[in-house]
């Protein structure tokens, strides 16, 4: 068994907001509930049970009473809480005393916090809602953006929510392509764009872009500009800012029905048109409720800061602390800009709760800062990680340089379900490389390719009852084909979500990558995650691809891709210490075939390495079928890897 590094006191957990909804929840249903392993057996036991209590706990604020807690029909039909009507925002604005700070706004390069209290974000979103109204937005049209991790886009999406609008929003280092190939798919109505973004102490001068969005979006009838990094006047035909909030009104939150779209997210978009995930009010108020309550464990007056961008469904996921009356720390730039940038934030704004990408834990180490010797981190209690696992040395690193006393959560779902299955709780102790388990609500197994549950085994990771935090639908899917197709197709009525899990006897977890990039060498699945785990490590390398490739003639090509770092040159020495590392560190299986220098890696616009583009140009797939160019970061990147393949296949 993995060794323990941290386990919460007694005092902890019994001060704990998951230790009041397991009091509360034993006084409503007449038995004990001792930990969280007997609130998650009875929660998929009872999904229908748990969610009420959910709503019971945190007082949701129905219009219209529900009728039924879900339909009989099978996923991806069922539908929650019929008959009832709410509005997401009403939920995120209710609670915070009016002068209190809600949002901390910090630009990188060490700019003073400027702080908005809960009355003045109510009173904006009021304002921006009143403005909406007026321009003609109706419920159900949709209201895109362009905008940074600022308070423009929170006050944005609230004022859209509150009229029942859809929301969308691209964040400004996407390019014109991938962000015309997302929105123009919604055919909005108005378009709020900044005119530019801060990275790596650069003003990013976004204005071309915007130009290109209005040409290109025909059915925009407003555009709002936002005077964000530079200072000059607002293009023709665009109304600043300011005149949104310009006029005060009373608050008004639309009520609509349970499932009313609130905002798409899309994904990734390594091939094809990027899938347009639409999520309804209320399915992201439960499931926010669930996650900053009992998870997240957040109280009024309490801090979290998550470092992302609005281009990633952290930013959407952070939002649910609103509902808690808790504050969000919205950062807007490069994570080491300076060297440990975000850790110093957390200090300056007293964030009581971090998340952030394990890539920014691991860039952070290799810059040899060490947050604890500089800065006052003792308020943060809870550092929750996402976006890929987070290898053990990060948990070292976090301990030894963060603090020794806090719970690390390292958690796993995604953007289909805006939200987590897997994670840690305040029961749960914390192991490297472990994530500590279920989630209450998420029924999810670990399959074999028959469908079988494995345990202490790797397996698809599947979800066998739905959740309220489910798509509603993909965007432009009327039959429902898509969404069958993307996360249907094997097993009929069972979410498969496309990782290798490996669900431990002990109950906690354990993610190897995704399965459609998975490798699986001599019968063997080999999780892609934890070749990175390694190879992370190693100061000579800057980055790695590892991809594998079934042959004629049951033949396999297991080839790994290295950017040697600076100073360093992928040479037979460093290729015998590749080769050492793996066979020691992992086994025998995990020594690649070859090992080839490449000249970067290239990744989606929400930095994911595109292990199955590369893995499909390796197996003859041409460039313009294997990856949608503009949802990648790097293009040149990609090219240089279809030429690879293509002459490698020669």
């Amino acid at each position: 068994m993995t060794d323990v590094l941290w386990s919460p006191s007694a005092e902890r957990i019994e001060r704990s907001a998951l230790r009041a909804y397991l009091d509360w929840l034993a006084e409503r249903e007449g038995r004990p509930f001792d930990d969280h392993d007997a609130l998650h057996a009875w929660s998929v036991a009872d999904v229908d049970r748990f969610w009420r209590s959910v709503v019971d706990h945190y007082d949701v604020a129905f219009s219209t009473p529900w009728e039924q807690v879900r339909t009989a029909d099978d996923m991806p039909h069922t539908r929650w809480f019929t008959g009832a009507r709410l509005n997401w925002a009403e939920h995120a604005l209710r609670r915070g005393a009016d002068d209190d700070p809600v949002l901390v706004c910090v630009r990188e390069g060490g700019a003073p916090a400027r702080e908005i209290t809960w009355s003045q974000l109510r009173r904006s979103v009021a304002a921006a809602a009143g403005w909406l109204r007026r321009a003609g937005v109706r419920p159900g049209d949709r209201v895109c953006a362009y905008l940074p991790n600022t308070e423009h886009a929170v006050i944005g999406l609230l004022a859209a929510a509150s009229v029942g609008a859809v929301w969308s929003c691209c964040s400004p280092d996407f390019g014109a392509e991938g962000t015309i190939g997302r929105l123009a798919q919604l055919e909005p109505t108005v378009l709020i764009a900044a005119d530019g973004y801060h990275w790596n102490g650069r003003d990013v001068d976004r204005g071309d872009v915007v130009a290109r969005l209005r040409a290109e979006l025909p059915t925009v009838r407003h555009v709002v500009h936002v005077p964000y990094v530079f200072d000059r006047p607002a293009p023709e035909g665009t109304t600043p800012w300011d005149e949104l909030l310009a006029v005060d009104v009373e608050p008004e939150f639309t009520q609509v029905e349970f499932s009313h779209p609130l905002w798409v997210l899309f994904t990734s978009g390594t091939t094809g048109l990027p899938k347009g995930l639409v999520h309804g009010h209320g399915g992201i108020t439960l499931e926010g409720l669930k996650w900053s309550g009992l998870y997240c464990g957040l109280r009024p007056g309490e801090r979290m800061f998550t470092y992302t961008s609005t281009g990633w469904a952290l930013w959407n996921m952070q939002l649910g602390a609103l509902t808690q009356g808790a504050s969000i720390v919205l950062y807007e730039g490069s994570p080491g800009h300076p060297p440990g940038a975000v850790w110093e934030v957390a200090a300056r704004t007293g964030a009581d709760v971090v998340l952030m990408g394990a890539a920014v834990v691991t860039a952070t180490a290799n810059t040899g800062v060490s947050p604890r010797a500089e800065h006052d981190l003792s308020r943060l209690r809870h550092v929750m990680v996402s976006g890929s696992a987070l290898p053990p040395a990060g948990y070292d690193w976090l301990y030894s340089h963060v603090s020794p006393d806090m719970r690390i959560d390292s958690t796993s779902g995604g953007t289909d379900v805006s939200g987590s299955f897997v994670g840690a709780n305040e029961y749960s102790p914390v192991r490297a490389g472990r994530i500590g388990g279920r989630l209450a609500g998420v029924d999810c197994a670990a399959w074999d390719e028959d469908g079988n549950p494995v345990v202490d085994e790797v397996g698809d990771l599947v979800v066998l009852q739905p959740m309220p935090s489910m798509p509603v639908h993909l965007w432009n899917d009327p039959d429902a084909e898509r969404y069958t197709d993307s996360y249907f197709d094997t097993w009929p009525g069972v979410w498969r979500h496309g990782d290798w899990v490996t669900l431990h006897a002990d109950g906690s977890v354990s993610i190897h990558g995704r399965s459609d990039s998975t490798l699986n060498r001599q019968g063997v699945r080999l999780g892609s995650g934890d070749f990175y785990d390694v190879l992370d490590t190693m100061e000579e390398i800057d980055e790695a691809l590892v991809v594998g490739v079934d042959l004629p003639d049951d033949e396999y090509w297991l080839g790994l891709f290295v950017v040697p770092a600076q100073g360093h040159a992928l040479d037979d020495d460093l290729r015998a210490t590749i080769v050492s590392t793996l066979r020691s560190r992992l086994t025998p299986r995990h020594v690649p075939d070859e090992i080839v220098e490449a000249p970067a890696v290239p990744h989606t616009l929400s930095g994911k390495r595109l292990e199955v583009p590369i893995k499909k140009l390796m197996a003859g797939r041409p460039l313009e079928k294997a990856a949608n160019i503009a949802s990648v970061d790097d293009p040149d990147a990609l090219r240089w890897y279809a030429r690879f393949a293509a002459d490698r296949r020669a």
